[in-house]
């Protein structure tokens, strides 16, 4: 998966591109560390627009991300969900956890 970051106006938004799954951690805690340890940030956005699929590792990833940015009052949200990931998020009731836009 490839991870692209864009930051403005407080909101770091990561463009997520093809799988997301189990060999993605290391890269997606890369991505996510510094931008949880930038204090003028205080909203992550994912961006599932290119995501092709997603498995329970990464949903676990979200679940760690939003964990550690709740810590620090940070918001995690997830936008640009096909049809398909939208089920996937909501069979995980992640629509209970997370803003889904």
């Amino acid at each position: 998966m490839d991870i692209q970051t864009t930051i403005e106006n407080g909101r770091a938004v990561l463009h997520l591109d093809g799988r997301f799954d189990f060999k993605c951690g290391i890269s997606f805690r890369h991505a996510t560390k510094p931008l949880l340890e930038t204090p003028e940030i205080n909203t992550l956005e994912l961006d599932f627009d290119r995501v092709s699929f997603i498995d329970s590792s990464a949903l676990g990833l979200l679940l760690l991300l939003r964990a550690q940015a709740n810590d620090i009052k940070k918001e995690v949200v997830l936008t640009h969900s096909s049809a398909e990931l939208r089920k996937v998020l909501s069979i995980a009731q992640f629509d209970k956890m997370f803003r889904i836009e």
